[in-house]
């Protein structure tokens, strides 16, 4: 049996060899930035999980250092984050915290072995369909789970069978129902305007969180109100009591094989949705530096972190978008970034956690609420919708088996339902691109010509300095995305033209037009224009369709190689 080799380098290792005091000085600077933004979200994160607040912050402390320590991106920033919400509270409502604890962990070891065996590459087999139908659905369970808090309604009634909040998205909509009479309109009122607060901040300010504006304004309030004008809403310390000023003594899980058999499905449920997540985050970080992540390795550094985690009373935790690019927005260079994140937090667990209780729940419950809407991912489910059926179908089921029943079964139907369309787009295809080929198979010098140009021409040109010709052979979707961070790391050279040559690209997806947009961007920041060479019909429709060809610029779609070269010299001419 042939074992993959394991090597295991983690980014800090490689950063601290050409580290300098400058570089230092821009990591502490936003390493602090990213510790204030990621307090009041560790907080809600963690009620919304259905845990203690404490445990948000005991885990973007531990978590937070273990991923940017033994992780393999340069400025991944982890902790708790609003994807796991979901699994946590439904684990903890059915196993109890010492049972999450216990799948956390396993969740941590099967992190580490897919990093081992070198597995961080098949999480980039899941569709980019999928991945936007399981966020949205997520999105909209985070909002329902906080309109209680949001209305403050006083929970006393439950439906039938049940003595607690429902874990489900239908039973917690149903339990509002029946408590909708018991709203306060005073914690009403401060959510309200803490929301808008919240969407309206960013365009004040950008540096400054909105999230931390809106926790210190509605903690200021609820503490003059209630001392001035009696009135009360719930806070953390009404509704968790005192927060503890010290990290705990660590504390071993529940590792009997009964408990393991039985939590080993919701250890697979984390350890796939962190790796997702993780290496999602590390990716968009990438398209944002111009650097290049170690899947491998950042699962090594995540499974790191989810065994660390509860055994200081944490939850699960994975790669943080929003922080990340808070993080590279700010300045930071090198995982030493996320560790002064981890140590700012801990120093305000020591010695401004106490004041945490005087929080308000409708304040936590706004920040969700715009964590939600951001989540949502509006503009991506807008651009799918205008794409092809077979992606809306992909995106709708996905979402609506998040939304009702479970995330991992959304995936696995979502991966079944992408690749039986798939399949049978291919067949199709296939079908029409043999019929092409005896068309076009006529003498020299026929009316008829080739779909992708003069293949003799083709070969006999001359490719001008400063231009670099890439050929996509075969369809561009899901499976092959991984393709064009060839052309994009080419890219990154003196090239100032990168000609993507697809006579052999009969078909597309939303992933590839994915790939297509995170390759401009990248492209962009280096001063490299990339010209279509030879693109088929379906291709060009769904471009068309989802603005790609504005994005690119018509002029740079063109019919064969011989046009595109032509097009090259311009630009090369115009720079």
């Amino acid at each position: 049996m042939h074992f993959p080799s394991f090597s295991y380098k983690p980014e800090l290792l490689k950063s601290l060899r050409s580290y300098s005091a400058k570089t230092f000085t821009s990591d502490l600077i936003a390493g602090f930035i990213v510790g204030i933004v990621a307090l009041p979200l560790a907080i809600a994160f963690a009620i919304a999980s259905g845990v203690g607040p404490e445990a948000g912050l005991f885990t973007a402390i531990i978590a937070g250092f273990c991923i940017s320590a033994f992780g393999g991106s340069a400025v991944q920033i982890g902790g708790p984050t609003g994807a796991f919400a979901v699994i946590v509270y439904g684990v903890v409502a059915e196993f109890g915290v010492s049972g999450l604890a216990t799948a956390t962990v396993m969740a941590g070891i099967l992190l580490i072995l897919l990093g081992a065996f070198k597995m961080g590459g098949l999480v980039k087999f899941i569709p980019y369909t999928i991945v936007t139908g399981f966020t949205a659905g997520i999105a909209v369970t985070i909002a329902a789970g906080q309109i209680g808090d949001f209305l403050g309604l006083s929970i006393t009634v439950f439906p039938e069978g049940f003595t607690k909040m429902p874990g489900d998205f239908v039973g917690k909509i149903h339990t509002y129902a029946l408590n909708i009479q018991r709203i306060n309109l005073y914690s009403f009122l401060m959510a309200a305007v803490s929301l808008v607060i919240l969407f309206v901040w960013p365009k004040i300010n950008q540096r400054v969180p909105g999230s931390l504006i809106v926790i210190i304004l509605a903690t200021a309030a609820s503490v003059i109100l209630k001392n001035t004008a009696g009135l009360e809403t719930d806070t953390i310390g009404s509704r968790y009591g005192e927060i503890p000023s010290s990290l705990p003594l660590p504390h071993l899980p529940d590792l009997r094989l009964s408990t393991i058999r039985t939590l080993f499905p919701t250890a697979v449920s984390i350890a796939v949705l962190a790796a997702i997540e993780s290496l999602l985050s590390a990716v968009v970080a990438d398209g944002m530096t111009g650097g290049k992540h170690d899947s491998d390795t950042e699962l090594i550094g995540q499974g790191i972190a989810n065994i660390a985690s509860p055994l200081f009373g944490g939850i699960p935790a994975t790669g943080a978008i929003a922080r990340t690019a808070t993080n590279i927005k700010n300045g930071g260079k090198t995982p030493v970034a996320g560790i002064v994140h981890a140590l700012t937090l801990l120093l305000i667990l020591l010695f401004l956690g106490k004041y945490a209780v005087y929080i308000p729940m409708a304040a936590l419950a706004a920040v969700l609420m715009n964590v939600a809407w951001n989540m949502a991912g509006f503009k991506a489910i807008r651009a799918l919708v205008h794409g092809q059926k077979s992606d809306t179908c992909v995106l709708t089921v996905t979402f609506l088996i998040t939304v009702f029943i479970d995330l991992t079964v959304a995936i696995e139907v979502g991966l079944g339902f992408a690749a039986f369309f798939f399949i049978k787009k291919m067949c199709d295809l296939s079908e029409v691109q043999a019929k092409r080929e005896n068309l076009t198979e006529g003498v020299k010098g026929s009316a008829t010509q080739r779909i992708s140009g003069d293949r003799e021409l083709d070969e006999k040109l001359d490719v001008p300095d400063g231009v670099m010709v890439y050929e996509v052979d075969g369809p561009l979707f899901f499976g092959t995305v991984r393709k064009f961070e060839v052309a994009v790391t080419q890219a990154n050279l003196s090239y100032k033209v990168l000609v993507l040559r697809m006579r052999n690209t009969i078909y597309l997806d939303a992933g590839g037009i994915r790939a297509l947009e995170q390759a401009k961007t990248l492209c962009d920041k280096k001063g490299v224009t990339i010209v279509l060479s030879g693109i088929h019909t379906q291709p060009y429709m769904l471009c068309d369709k989802m603005g790609m060809l504005e994005k690119l610029g018509r002029e740079n779609v063109c019919a064969n190689i011989t046009d595109a070269m032509a097009r090259a010299k311009e630009i090369l001419a115009n720079k």
